[in-house]
């Protein structure tokens, strides 16, 4: 179920790439252009949701109930606050904020069309990945996708009304993006309810440093990891950008393309750590390592298979999304070239929310901020500088490389702590003393 979710929060990007694209090669770089405010939004929601869900884990596996909801109602509402602002300030300052990300003065136009519209969906948006990851990480994936699917079903039945049937063009995507997004939050809300689920109620909501720490320690692997993603699309443009609208129309297509099957790996990992963080909780090391190497090995094939497939069928996938030749030639190499180093982040990213539900905050940080923003912008601003637009397009791939050896130390390094076992107090729960977390996984263990 969460790979499904995944994929269907990938899809409502693709869809609207698909149909934009049959508008023009200006209209398809706009949403390339949104795509980056749309990562920002994803950010700070997943920094809230996996925050808060990450530390309900390990506390329900610790049976401390009545403080999960404290956080859990925490994490919603300030979600839904910090939405509000973004909308504000974005409404405001909007043709700044366009350019900011990344837009020529053809793409302009068609980008301010539909980021108007994102904004407004902005604080429900963000509030809509907290209930995912909070129903996600009590185990309760199967009403997580349930929400998140059905409102990627609709969207991809809107889009085509509301840009050729009503006419609108952009804003038509966006506006079929952010009704379907609010059918996803109210569906998610609902199952949120259930009786065997964490409760959200206004009453809980603590907004403390005490219950922000524990939060932050969980979900600012998650920031860095999507916010950098933002960075990294408005680099991406603007090294594209001396090549013209076709270069950032090819990258923008190749990049919605990975961002689909990197959710396919994001899924299955986020389906380990709800096994990882309730087994954590309970001093269960073996199984967390058992759980570790399982999905270790499922997600190198899945990549391996995803990655090949990719390769061979490049220049029939890019026409798909934007029939330009120009389009087509840029973006087939581009993709050929991520397919041969995708792979390596199987092992990146599992040790990423492997750290991110144990409470090893600092390495999960350095691997979320590792393949976009430690290596791949510094790539993506020298590379084309010494190889023109071929350095644009290995920009990707490079970083991916560069991430996974830094990755081997780290995961190497935290797999020998939690095979010495529960003895060992460097990987005791976040927010304990170490004998505090020793007697409850003695008692729970017992």
């Amino acid at each position: 179920p969460t790979i499904i979710s995944m994929m269907i929060t990938s899809i409502y990007n693709m869809a609207d790439t698909f149909f934009v694209g049959q508008i023009g090669t200006s209209a398809t770089g706009a949403v390339g252009v949104a795509f980056s405010l749309m990562a920002i939004i994803q950010a700070i929601g997943f920094t809230f949701g996996a925050g808060s869900g990450n530390y309900i884990s390990r506390l329900l596996g610790q049976q401390r109930h009545e403080e999960a909801e404290r956080i859990a109602a925490t994490g919603f509402f300030t979600a839904l606050i910090a939405g509000l602002i973004l909308a504000v300030a974005g409404e405001l300052f909007l043709e700044p904020l366009v350019r900011i990300l990344g837009a020529t003065e053809t793409i302009l136009p068609y980008a301010m069309d539909y980021i108007r519209w994102i904004l407004v969906g902005a604080p429900y948006m963000m509030a809509c990945f907290v209930l995912n990851n909070i129903l996600r990480y009590q185990g309760s994936s199967f009403y997580s996708m349930l929400g998140v699917a059905t409102g990627g079903i609709l969207n991809i039945a809107l889009d085509p009304l509301f840009i050729y049937a009503f006419n609108l063009g952009t804003a038509g995507a966006a506006i079929a993006t952010i009704i379907s997004q609010f059918v996803s939050f109210c569906i998610l809300l609902h199952h949120s309810r259930r009786p065997e689920h964490i409760h959200i109620k206004f009453r809980m909501f603590t907004p403390t440093w005490a219950v922000y720490k524990e939060i932050l320690r969980g979900g600012l692997p998650s920031f860095y990891r999507q916010g950098l993603g933002s960075l990294a699309t408005i680099s991406l443009n603007f090294a594209a950008h001396p090549y013209g609208d076709a270069a950032i129309a090819a990258m923008s297509i190749v990049n919605r393309i990975f961002q689909f099957i990197h959710s396919v790996q994001l899924g299955f990992g986020q389906g380990f750590q709800p096994v990882c963080g309730f087994n954590y909780g309970a001093g269960r090391y073996d199984r967390v390592l058992e759980g570790f190497w399982f999905c270790i090995k499922v997600s190198v094939g899945i990549l391996c298979v995803l990655s090949l497939v990719g390769f061979i069928f490049a220049p029939q996938i890019i026409p798909i999304f934007r029939r330009d030749a120009d389009v087509i030639a840029i973006g087939t190499l581009a993709m050929r070239l991520q397919c041969v180093a995708f792979p390596l982040n199987s092992w990146v990213v599992m040790n990423n929310m492997l750290c991110q539900t144990i409470g090893k905050g600092t390495a999960a940080s350095l691997l979320s901020i590792a393949r976009q923003g430690m290596f791949f912008i510094p790539i993506i601003l020298i590379f084309p500088s010494l190889f023109g637009l071929l350095g644009v397009q290995m920009g990707q791939p490079c970083a991916d490389v560069c991430s996974f050896l830094l990755a081997i130390p780290i995961g190497a390094r935290v797999l020998r702590e939690l095979k010495a076992g529960p003895k060992n107090t460097s990987v005791a729960p976040s927010g304990e003393s170490s004998d505090a977390a020793m007697e409850e996984k003695e008692e729970a263990l017992s």
